[in-house]
């Protein structure tokens, strides 16, 4: 969900050495500001070639044997198996990893965000009642989705990955 620090972890991990891919960032490289540069209505149609180029990148990147998180929010089960499939059909071994943070706490980060929207391109501006019936469209992993839980710490993400391969790179998140 927006807000519950997936950008600050993927930084985290990114400053471990991983590269970090962000569709936020590549959708505001390519379009500027949700809302003011293109209408609202029009964020799925401009994210479908994002993703699609995100995706890509992710692959060359796996099978160059790099570490990779991707700083993308992947909402539904379906969202997920789709690029936990591309990454393993790219040799990679992919960790979901879950920020279940209250809604509180998401909207507090969200108002200092939308302050910076127009200088910062992780912060694309929106309302509370955007982020409540966002969270009406997301779905949580399940036990059928094997997910680390994240409860602030990235050293911990670093070591669930380094657990898949003690001796050769080639994982991403």
């Amino acid at each position: 969900m927006p807000g519950a620090g997936k950008t600050t972890l993927a930084r985290a991990l990114e400053q471990a050495g991983l590269v970090r891919l962000c569709p936020d960032e590549e959708m505001f490289r390519r379009y500027g500001h949700y809302g003011r540069d293109f209408p609202r209505g029009q964020f799925r149609v401009r994210e479908a070639p994002v993703l699609k180029s995100v995706a890509d990148d992710l692959h060359r990147l796996i099978a160059s044997g790099r570490d990779v998180v991707v700083d993308h929010g992947f909402w539904t089960p379906e969202d997920r198996a789709e690029w936990r499939n591309n990454i393993l059909k790219a040799g990679g071994s992919p960790i979901l990893v879950y920020l279940p943070v209250p809604h509180e706490v998401r909207w507090n980060r969200i108002r200092e965000r939308n302050a910076k929207s127009l200088v910062d391109p992780n912060s694309i501006e929106f309302s509370e009642s955007d982020l409540l019936r966002f969270a009406g469209r997301f779905h949580a992993p399940t036990n059928s989705e094997p997910h680390v839980l994240y409860a602030g710490n990235p050293d911990l993400v670093l070591a669930k990955m380094h657990a898949l391969r003690p001796e050769a790179p080639g994982d991403q998140l």
